[in-house]
Formats: structure tokens, C-alpha cells, sequence
């Protein structure tokens, strides 16, 4: 069953927020409230932290209905997991798409500039989540519970409520991180007012996120404790491991024995990988033990868009209908496969690798144009409907899915181990990772005829590995870069770089522009060389 909390979108949004000078956000307020009423009541406090959470997957206050949290976006296409999902598959060798709206062409293709609105819709949605964070955490300080006279007892849960709210916080700041490098910064330590943030530099926002997440490790709920979908001691280590990973690119220095350190508590503590591979990505995969931390998705209280709705629909066209269910009546007819993507597999039908599958009825797979559908084979990941029945789940709203998304799943866990081992990081062995890696191709092949040796440990294989395992799931673009291969010219696959055989990248663009209607509305920005 999913989460109630996940469900319970916050009935009320507080009207009082100041996001200074730090973007050029148009923040879209609701409610009747002002944070000091909203805050007097501590049972309004889990509701506030509903929000929180339902930003990574709903556009707005109540539903696609047009009044967006952000104004100046397309509310569907700026929701943050699908505008996630977007700068993480679209540039890279695993996915295309066929719409012509702006901007989206030249994510395809590697060739964005700074007024691409798909890169703001991101920009904008990680700053709107850190803004709401901040204020919760100021709010809900000892001295300010104390002075509205909010119980011991219920500052003992709120505490644990701004725990949470600094994990999600600390994703979001990685999130910025990751895609535009060094970006305006601010906390709950900033006075509130308009003013200009300073901007901060990769190497200090590591440095923050990293004792963030470390200061709440101890303090979050054990893994597995907290109510589904909400942060724990694993989802914090599966965030801080990412980073770790990928320290090189973000700081120049390695700390790939610190990812094994995390990783390590992952794994040990109770996962298990889900047996049947493509029910991680039913609508019930709520009920996996597999996945340590999903963006949730309700096809009746979380309506959305974005978000899996998004990656449901929008993977459907051609024939397809006529062989799978989807759960869903419609499709957009937009996202495939890249070729580059469908042979990593021995074959495309998931025999015998169960990850593999693809449409390829009346489908060719090299794209030679973009705007067909038809070109590029279908890939079949994302579906809803349920693992008992293969029908889509009970309820009144037929369009919507109830697919959650896995934002970390035990087999990353594995995967980052044995990249980490390879790499030369300490507290792990060389046999432990091909195990994790053996028991994921055992799933996949249904036997171990996959199984790999030492001879074939290498990090290319890693590389691909990922490509096969993780596919769709917003890990490639991160992935390549930290392998040399996103930019520049050893790695070529079809429109890199804006021609069909593909082209080399520089590197610059290994980071996304700010947004140039930031630059503007904050003149103490500096933009990433060479936009």
C-alpha cells in the first residue's frame, strides 16, 4: 500500500517566502496562511514536510490544474523528477526524444545554451525545494518551538522532521551540484530579506552537503524504519556514497574508500534484490525491498505530468500497444532507445539477459530522424500496472500512474562497491564485488550462464554494466563523465554534438549554463566557462 504520508500533500503552503536574489523564480503561494500561522501548529508541521517530499514529484499544490509552483514553466514538463530525468538521459548514449519543443532538440544533441528552458525548469525546481527546506529548518529551531509552546514531546518528532528536511535539502544542493557546479548559496542561517547570495564553488558545496549528511547519518531513522518513502540512515548513505563516487569530478581528489564505507552499511543492512528484474518497475513496486529511497507516485493523490507518468507514456508509440500493457490508454510517443544503449545487450527481446528488452516491430534502431518515432527501438521499463495481474491498479483516474520511481535501489549499492574496488578504494575485495555483480546477472539471465570472472573485472565492463543495469534511470550522464566519455571524442554515439555518426563535445559542457534569467537577476553571478 503506499505511503499515507506520501499521499497527505500538504493542505496549506506557507504564503511568507524569500528566496532573495538567488534565482529568478517566481515562487506561486496558495494557501491563506502566513508561516507564523502555519508554524504555531505543530500538526501543521507534517504537512509542511509532505510538501517537501511531493515536490520531487508533483508540479503544484493540487494536481496538473494549472496554478504550478513555479511560475514562467510548463507545469507538467518543469515538475522536478521528470526535468531530472531529462538532463541525466537525453544528452547521453540511452535515450532520445521526438517532441520539437523548444529546447528539447538541443539536449538531444549536446549543443543547449543558457536559455534553454528545460535547464532552468531544473535550476528553479532545485532552488524552490531548497527554499521550502530552509524555512522549515529555521522554523522549527529549538528557540522557535519553545516560544509557540510545542510540546516536548512533539519537538522531540519535529526534530526528526528537520532531519529529514536537511536530507532532502542536502539532495537537492547535489543535485546542483552535479548538474550546474557552482551555484548561489543559501541556509537557514541567512537573514531573511531580499539579497543577493554569494555564490559558492563545487569544491565548498561538496564540503557542505558531505558534513550535512554525516551530522544527520547517526540521528535519521535506522534503514528501513521510517515510513515508506521517507529518508533513513540508508538513503543518506546511498546520497553520500554518490557523491563520493564522484568526488574526482567534483573536487579532483578520490574517496573511493569512503564510498565502500557507505555502501558497505547499505548492503548489510537487510536489503535484498527484488527476483523478478522488471517488477522494480511495476506499480507496485512499493512493496520491493530492493529500492531504498523512491520518489512516490500515486495515480490518484499525486497526480502528475511528470514524473513517471511522464516516463510511462512517454516510451509508448508504434506497435506497441499490440503486444504489451501499459496500464495507461494513451501514449505520447516520444522517448527511445539510442542504439548504442540496445547493444550493450546480447539480444533484444530480454533472452537471456531479462534487462534487455525492446520493441522492435516496425521500429529500425538507428535514429536517423529525431522527430520519428519510429526510429530507434522502444524501450520497456516503466509500466503500470501490477505484478500479480499485469492489469493497472483499481481507481478512478485512468491517464496517471502509480509507478514509483527508484532513486536508489540495492543494485547501484552493488555496483558502486565493486566500481569503488576497482578503482583502488580500501574495505572491500575484488571477490565480494564480482559476487554483487554475479548475483545482479543472475537475476537478469535466470541462471549463471552470465557470470562473469576476474578476467572480465574491469572497469569497461563496469561502464556497461551500469548501461544494462541502470538504464532510464537517471545515472548516465554522471556515469560517462566520471568516465571520460560524455564529452570530447572517445566516445562517439548517434547526434552527439548535433550530426548523426556523431561528433566530438568540449568539455565545458559537462556542466549545464545557469539560466541566463538568473544571471540577470543576480548580477553577482558568474557563468560556467563556455556558455
Amino acid at each position: 500500500m503506499k505511503s499515507r504520508f506520501i499521499n497527505k500533500i500538504a493542505i496549506m503552503m506557507v504564503t511568507v517566502f524569500t528566496i532573495g536574489g538567488c534565482t529568478d523564480l517566481d515562487l506561486e503561494p496558495f494557501g491563506e496562511f502566513t508561516s507564523v500561522q502555519v508554524y504555531q501548529d505543530f500538526d501543521n508541521y507534517v504537512q509542511v514536510l509532505a510538501k517537501m517530499y511531493a515536490g520531487l514529484a508533483t508540479s503544484g499544490q493540487s494536481g496538473p490544474d494549472g496554478r504550478g509552483d513555479i511560475g514562467g514553466q510548463d507545469e507538467g514538463a518543469s515538475t522536478y523528477l521528470r526535468a531530472y530525468w531529462k538532463l541525466q538521459e537525453l544528452p547521453t548514449d540511452e535515450a532520445i526524444i521526438s517532441w520539437n519543443d523548444e529546447g528539447l532538440p538541443s539536449l538531444n544533441t549536446l549543443t543547449f545554451s543558457s536559455d534553454n528552458g528545460f535547464i532552468a525548469a531544473m535550476y528553479y525546481r532545485i532552488f524552490y525545494q531548497i527554499t521550502l527546506a530552509n524555512e522549515f529548518i529555521r522554523e522549527l529551531s529549538d528557540a522557535n518551538m519553545n516560544d509557540r509552546g510545542i510540546s516536548e514531546a512533539d519537538q522531540q518528532s519535529a526534530r526528526m522532521y528537520r532531519l529529514e528536511a536537511r536530507f532532502l535539502r542536502a539532495l537537492s544542493y547535489y543535485h546542483a551540484l552535479d548538474l550546474y557546479g557552482n551555484v548561489p548559496f543559501v541556509t537557514e542561517q541567512d537573514v531573511v530579506g531580499s539579497f543577493f547570495p554569494e555564490q559558492t564553488n563545487r569544491q565548498d558545496l561538496f564540503s557542505y552537503i558531505e558534513s550535512e549528511l554525516l551530522d544527520i547519518i547517526p540521528n535519521l531513522m535506522p534503514a528501513g524504519q521510517n515510513e515508506y518513502a521517507r529518508a533513513d540512515q540508508a538513503a543518506a548513505r546511498m546520497l553520500l556514497a554518490k557523491m563520493y563516487l564522484n568526488a574526482e569530478v567534483y573536487t579532483g581528489q578520490s574517496r573511493y574508500t569512503e564510498v565502500i564505507t557507505q555502501v558497505n552499511e547499505v548492503i548489510n543492512a537487510g536489503y535484498s534484490l527484488e527476483p523478478d528484474y522488471n517488477h522494480l518497475f511495476f506499480a507496485d513496486n512499493d512493496q520491493s525491498n530492493e529500492i531504498i529511497f523512491p520518489i512516490s507516485f500515486d495515480q490518484v493523490s499525486t497526480m502528475s505530468w511528470g514524473g513517471a507518468t511522464f516516463l510511462v507514456n512517454a516510451a509508448i508509440g508504434g506497435t506497441m500497444r499490440n503486444f504489451y500493457s501499459f496500464g495507461v490508454p494513451g501514449q505520447w510517443q516520444g522517448m527511445r532507445a539510442r542504439p548504442e544503449l540496445v547493444r550493450l545487450y546480447p539480444n533484444t527481446n530480454g533472452s537471456p539477459d531479462a534487462r534487455g528488452w525492446f520493441h522492435t516491430d516496425e521500429q529500425q534502431i538507428d535514429v536517423e530522424n529525431i522527430s520519428n518515432f519510429q526510429d530507434g527501438y522502444g524501450v520497456l521499463k516503466f509500466r503500470n500496472i501490477t505484478k500479480d495481474t499485469g492489469d493497472r491498479p483499481g481507481g478512478p483516474v485512468s491517464d496517471h500512474v502509480s509507478v514509483d520511481f527508484p532513486l536508489f535501489r540495492l543494485a547501484d549499492a552493488y555496483l558502486m562497491y565493486a566500481e569503488a574496488v576497482l578503482r583502488g578504494g580500501s574495505g572491500g575485495t575484488e571477490t565480494e564485488a564480482i559476487s554483487y555483480i554475479n548475483a545482479l546477472r543472475e537475476r537478469a539471465y535466470g541462471n549463471s550462464e552470465g557470470n562473469i570472472s576476474a578476467a572480465d573485472f574491469t572497469l569497461d565492463f563496469i561502464l556497461d554494466e551500469r548501461g544494462r543495469e541502470m538504464k532510464w534511470e537517471a545515472t548516465r550522464r554522471i556515469d560517462l563523465i566520471r568516465f571520460g566519455r560524455f564529452t570530447g571524442g572517445e566516445y562517439i554515439w548517434q547526434w552527439k554534438g548535433g550530426t548523426f555518426e556523431g561528433t566530438s563535445v568540449p568539455a565545458f559542457r559537462n556542466l549545464y549554463p545557469l539560466p541566463q534569467a538568473d544571471l540577470i537577476a543576480n548580477p553577482t553571478l558568474e557563468q560556467n566557462p563556455g556558455y
